[in-house]
């Protein structure tokens, strides 16, 4: 699941391994190509998280609505993926926009696909290699296989959220969770009866993964007597909430599902209920 800058500098000219560029900035979305431009790790192709890695979006179905499969698949072959073939992916903030295209690629059932630990900054410090050069269109043979379950809906998640044996797991920051601030959304606050774990305390110092063991602590101690199983994550738009995801896998604890719409497909809908203040209340 996570690969270490010094495995990935071994497989830079490997024609079986392919290397994706995710990053991204929600308040610069042109700041990806343009970083990308300017240096990325040599052999990687970009992947914009608004373009490729995200749906039309309707107005009533998040800022970050699911990819098109059929588009997605193209874009994934024409950088040559291919069943066999293992994917390394980056970004610059800690696996923020990385953990979107891993999640995708295991939802379409594509398994061999692991996130670089520490890293673009991490890869610039150790003084890695760097380039201009744009990778050429590869031949891909990747056909997807939608894996059942592993998303639930506004619907589901109004259920869910009160719900005994259930965890709802919003991924913003304590902040924004408890409707102090809103940077993004038009509202603040959160979904009641949901916890919060922002997505950054998966990380040590350093910017890398703290260690499986610690994180199954951590986990163990926010789910409760709930399994893994039974874990919802959110966020603003289903794209941090990934990063959670990663985290109680790399920890031993899979099987919990994304609510791709989050908040922001949420708070949408003025109907739906929604609550400010620390998560007293969380099931």
């Amino acid at each position: 699941m996570l690969i270490t800058t010094e495995k990935l500098a071994q497989h830079l000219d490997d024609p079986e391994w392919i290397i994706f560029d995710t990053r991204h900035d929600l308040m610069d979305p042109a700041r990806g190509p343009r970083v990308y431009a300017e240096g990325h790790i040599p052999g990687a192709y970009f992947m914009h998280v608004d373009h490729d890695l995200s749906g039309v979006k309707t107005g009533k179905n998040g800022r970050h609505p699911l990819p098109d499969i059929d588009a997605l698949v193209a874009k994934l072959n024409c950088c040559g993926l291919a069943p066999a073939r293992q994917v390394a992916i980056y970004d610059d903030m800690g696996g923020n926009w990385a953990m979107r295209l891993w999640w995708l690629l295991r939802w379409l059932g594509h398994d061999a696909v692991a996130v670089l630990d520490g890293q673009f900054p991490l890869w610039v410090k150790e003084g890695r290699p760097v380039t201009k050069d744009v990778p050429p269109p590869r031949a891909g043979s990747f056909v997807p296989r939608v894996r059942d379950g592993a998303t639930v809906n506004a619907r589901d998640v109004n259920v869910m959220r009160s719900a005994p044996g259930v965890k709802v797991i919003d991924a913003r920051a304590t902040e924004r969770y408890e409707g102090r601030v809103e940077p993004i959304d038009p509202v603040a606050g959160h979904i009641p009866g949901t916890a919060n774990r922002f997505w950054q305390k998966n990380l040590a110092a350093d910017g890398r993964f703290k260690s499986p063991d610690v994180l199954r602590d951590e986990y163990a101690k926010l789910l409760g007597s709930v399994t893994p199983d039974q874990a919802v994550h959110l966020c603003g738009s289903g794209v941090t909430a990934c990063h959670n995801i990663f985290a109680m896998e790399l920890a031993g604890l899979a099987g919990s599902r994304l609510y791709p719409g989050s908040w922001s497909e949420w708070c949408a809908d003025p109907s739906r209920p929604v609550a400010q203040g620390p998560q007293d209340n969380a099931n």
